[in-house]
């Protein structure tokens, strides 16, 4: 074996071009880089393979300016295949990079041309400068999240069954948050999140108002938000919670969407204000719709989810938490006045005991007084303070009970 490889090396030395001085020397041109490396003769099929993978994305990147022909026709073939395989990689990467560009070159130019035009509309009307800093916010953070794309309609033209598909992997999470959704079958929930309309709204924007009409109920993806209410501004009343991603709000929709007996015409009033604190991106549903889609499921009047929608409800919880708060004030009040009742009562049956006891009589007169003295005050603000706020106890109206029953 090391006779043949010896006798191999000497009559075919493996030599560069330029170190040939012997005519009878042959030129492995192609093959002389494996032969040096000793590839061929290598037993591990992973080594020969990581060679030749490097060896080939080597002269295809280069276009097969590394290889060096002979006069051999093989040889030249082999070459020439090399370099228009690499030609063509390089064209359709070539091609895939300026139709990308060309893409974004088209959506910028959509942009400012829409940016443009919304700059004239603005000057044209004269709008103040407040005014025009919220919409430019609003079109750059529409442009950010959808780069011109319109994905409502995108989604309405895919096929009817992808179109499912996509609305399920959307919205099915966010709907199920809703408990009164939550047990419902998925043909309501199709229903449903077919109406489901996406929505941005930029930081500090006030989406619903306090006593304004309720139009639609938006299910909250991204961002946070702020709702608030003050029981139509009364004094002394603030109640405030944050929404985060996953929440959802207007939910005073849902009891007139359930009730049979409303109409469009009488949308209910918004009891909270809800402001955008960041940047947000909402699923919305109007309320037509909504009315729509319960209207066409009837098992949903039942008066077994009063109790659910109660428990739910923002305007129910703020409502059980000023009726606790007000209750519990009660009952310290009443605690209170019981505790110094029956001090005072001791008091007097003390002063009738120690009538002959002339040294603590007048201890016994001065605790009995004070005691009675801090009863008519305590008495005295209860009175002065129901008189003050007589609402107090109303201090937030009880809302309608809702009613799910169908007319007949």
């Amino acid at each position: 074996m090391n006779g043949n490889a010896f006798l191999l090396n000497s009559s075919c030395p493996l030599l560069q071009q330029e170190d040939m001085k012997d005519p009878n020397d042959f030129d492995f041109r192609i093959a002389l880089d494996a032969l040096q490396f000793q590839v061929v003769e290598k037993r591990k099929l992973r080594t020969k393979l990581l060679y030749c993978f490097w060896w080939g994305l080597r002269n295809l990147s280069s276009l097969g300016q590394n290889l060096k022909t002979g006069t051999f026709d093989g040889d030249i073939i082999f070459a020439i295949v090399i370099s228009l395989i690499g030609l063509i990689f390089f064209s359709l990467i070539i091609g895939n990079m300026q139709k990308l560009m060309q893409f974004n070159l088209v959506r910028v130019e959509e942009m400012r041309v829409r940016r443009c035009a919304v700059e004239q509309w603005m000057s044209h009307r004269m709008l103040p400068l407040n005014l025009r800093q919220r919409i430019r916010r609003h079109e750059q953070y529409k442009w950010q999240e959808t780069r011109g794309v319109e994905e409502d309609s995108l989604i309405q033209n895919l096929p009817r069954d992808l179109r499912r598909d996509v609305k399920r992997h959307l919205c099915w999470s966010l709907l199920k948050r809703v408990p009164i959704f939550e047990e419902m079958d998925e043909q309501l929930l199709d229903a449903l999140s077919d109406r489901l309309k996406p929505a941005l709204f930029t930081q500090k924007s006030f989406i619903m108002q306090e006593g304004d009409p309720v139009e639609e109920m938006h299910f909250l993806m991204r961002g946070t938000l702020s709702s608030m209410t003050t029981n139509g501004e009364r004094t002394g009343f603030f109640n405030s919670v944050h929404l985060k991603a996953g929440d959802f709000y207007g939910d005073e929709l849902l009891t007139w969407a359930l009730d049979p007996h409303t109409s469009s015409s009488s949308l209910p009033i918004s009891t909270r204000k809800v402001q955008a604190v960041t940047d947000i991106e909402v699923f919305a549903i109007t309320a037509d719709d909504l009315k729509f889609v319960t209207s066409q499921f009837r098992r949903l009047h039942s008066k077994q989810l009063q109790h659910t929608y109660k428990f739910f409800s923002q305007e129910w919880r703020t409502w059980a938490a000023c009726f606790i708060q007000v209750a519990w004030r009660r009952h310290c009040r009443k605690t209170l006045e019981k505790s110094l009742r029956e001090e005072e009562d001791k008091v007097q049956v003390a002063l009738a005991k120690g009538r002959t006891n002339a040294s603590s009589l007048g201890a016994t007169i001065y605790a009995s007084r004070f005691a009675a003295k801090v009863l008519r005050s305590l008495r005295c603000n209860n009175t002065t303070g129901a008189k003050s706020s007589p609402t107090l106890p109303l201090l937030l109206h009880k809302p309608a009970e809702p009613d799910f029953s169908e007319k007949k």
